[in-house]
């Protein structure tokens, strides 16, 4: 049945924007929350979402604020959220899809108040206490989805931006907290943090699936990563990046896609038809009890670091500090189940 309560993080973005207009159009029985860092009237890019949700008159959705830089933001995010479901405000839910994300390749790592990195923060940290948060609050017996957003940055290698490849390191703490210490390439270096931010999230989604298997409770939800591709036309390249990226999207990405597309295969496309893969892999029944990472809409592999078992382990004890989640604070039974 298509009902369900669907939480879709940064809402407003350029795969944001598309995928709500799908979701609204092709899946109009479920309630959504649209979250946004700034839910005032004055961003522009918020009131285009606003502008979208008023083309589906009869959609059940709403656009709320929630600050990933800001845990204690998060987690009173997810307080409203469950009390409302409890309430009867929301219905349970049936997806969250972790879409937001920040990345500055102009300057060197920015702290949030919380005094974590703030592209791991926005990226991981806060998605994965958002999600342990509300893991109770899914149907109870459905089988709900989390769906988190990767990239194939997160393999080494992969992505022509790279020039410092993503990495687990030994000391994780580094993960969260990097060095200060001024480094003249701004460029590569954000780029890694971003790289390694979507490494963690992946390595992340294949503990939590294991770790969802093995508990009676909540083993029928899970996880997937999903790498919607490298979008052309994202806000991305012209927001916190080199000039040089803002002329390669306007004289090359942008004209020259269909070319482009002939040597680098069907993940260089626009956030369009991205957005609505995510959607799919949200609430499309054909999706039901599906776990792991994608590519598009087809099963892939992730990289072999983020299928390490040990680096899984460690990633999800790091995280459960990180995130300030106890075990009063998720119905997913942390410290029961090894992965």
């Amino acid at each position: 049945m298509e009902d369900g309560l669907l939480i879709f993080t940064g809402a407003n973005s350029s795969l944001g924007l598309p995928a709500a207009d799908y979701l609204l159009g092709t899946y109009p029985g479920y309630t959504v929350i649209f979250t946004v860092r700034d839910a005032s009237g004055s961003d522009p890019n918020t009131k285009r979402l606003r502008h979208i949700i008023s083309l589906h008159p009869k959609a059940k959705a709403f656009v709320l604020a929630l600050d990933l830089a800001n845990l204690a933001a998060t987690h009173a995010f997810a307080d409203t959220v469950v009390s409302g479901i409890q309430n009867g405000q929301y219905p349970p839910i049936a997806s969250i899809v972790c879409n937001a994300y920040y990345w500055n390749l102009t300057v060197g790592p920015e702290l949030t108040a919380d005094g974590y990195d703030k592209v791991f923060q926005v990226g991981h940290i806060a998605h994965a206490a958002l999600v342990l948060r509300l893991l109770g609050s899914f149907r109870e017996n459905s089988a709900g989805r989390v769906v988190l957003l990767s990239s194939d940055s997160h393999w080494p290698g992969k992505n022509a931006m790279e020039k410092y490849p993503p990495l687990i390191p030994d000391d994780m703490e580094l993960l969260a907290k990097p060095s200060m210490e001024p480094d003249p390439d701004k460029q590569g270096r954000g780029y890694q943090r971003y790289a390694t931010t979507k490494l963690a999230i992946t390595t992340w989604m294949h503990a939590l699936n294991g770790h969802l298997e093995k508990d009676p409770n909540l083993k029928a939800l899970t996880a997937l990563a999903i790498n919607p591709g490298n979008l052309v036309d994202s806000r991305a390249l012209h927001t916190n990046t080199p000039r040089s990226l803002v002329l390669m999207q306007t004289f090359v990405y942008k004209p020259l896609l269909p070319i482009l597309r002939l040597i680098m295969g069907p993940t260089l496309r626009t956030a369009a038809p991205a957005g609505h893969d995510v959607v799919e892999l949200a609430l499309n029944p054909k999706y039901a009890g599906q776990r792991g990472y994608y590519t598009l809409l087809q099963k892939d592999q992730s990289s072999p670091d983020s299928q390490d078992k040990e680096k899984q382990s460690g990633l999800w004890a790091k995280t459960l500090t990180w995130a300030k989640i106890t075990q009063d604070r998720t119905k997913l039974q942390l410290y029961a189940n090894k992965i």
